[in-house]
């Protein structure tokens, strides 16, 4: 029984250790429609998407507009200007003309809107592929959501911020990793399950 119990610990323990590198997925790079960041995590999306439109992977690049803080700040007589206005700002002066981005409607409070929005964009155009960049740990869950929610409306190639510190083989010494390892693989877990659990109002 012992023996039982410690091979159990092991195990978990070797999942616990493997899940960061799980986490963590890339599509190989080919040419696209767009490049589309992702909110969150600014300045470092809207530097990787910039520095593949300037490899000339796509001719665009579209933002998310994140609903908050601004809805929250906005009701509070409190101005602000929204993460899409700074990843803008990052993507010109990282050499992206202004008249190659765009941002997207509507606003978004999670992943799973945001594949709405660039799916429905994506409807608008002749192509059917794009480059989505975000973070590291957020690979794979943009994967499974792409697949359970937009795989009809084209096809998505996800792609890590190249500066992104995130550490897969490490992520248990930094606080900061270890509690984005924890959210990414409940997101994946309500992924799953069919997104039973929703936003908070």
């Amino acid at each position: 029984m012992l023996a039982l119990v410690a091979a159990a610990l092991l195990c978990t323990v070797a999942s616990l250790l493997f899940v960061g590198r799980w986490l963590v997925v890339q599509d190989p790079l080919e040419k696209a429609q767009a490049i589309v960041v992702l909110s969150g995590r600014m300045p470092l999306r809207a530097m990787e998407a910039a520095k593949l439109y300037r490899e000339g992977y796509a001719p665009k690049v579209w933002l998310t507009h994140s609903a908050e803080p601004g809805a929250t700040l906005e009701a509070m007589g409190i101005p602000f200007a929204s993460e899409d206005f700074y990843s803008l700002h990052v993507l010109m002066h990282e050499g992206v003309p202004a008249d190659a981005i765009r941002v997207l409607q509507p606003p978004i409070v999670n992943t799973a809107d945001e594949i709405a929005a660039i799916s429905a964009e994506m409807a608008e155009e002749r192509d059917n592929t794009v480059i989505i960049v975000t973070s590291k740990v957020h690979t794979r869950r943009v994967r499974i959501l792409w697949h359970r929610l937009a795989a009809k409306r084209g096809r998505a190639i996800i792609r890590a911020a190249s500066d992104d510190p995130f550490e897969p083989g490490h992520w248990w010494r930094d606080t900061g990793d270890a509690l984005d390892v924890v959210r990414e693989f409940l997101g994946i877990l309500n992924a799953w399950a069919g997104m039973p659990l929703h936003p908070a109002n």
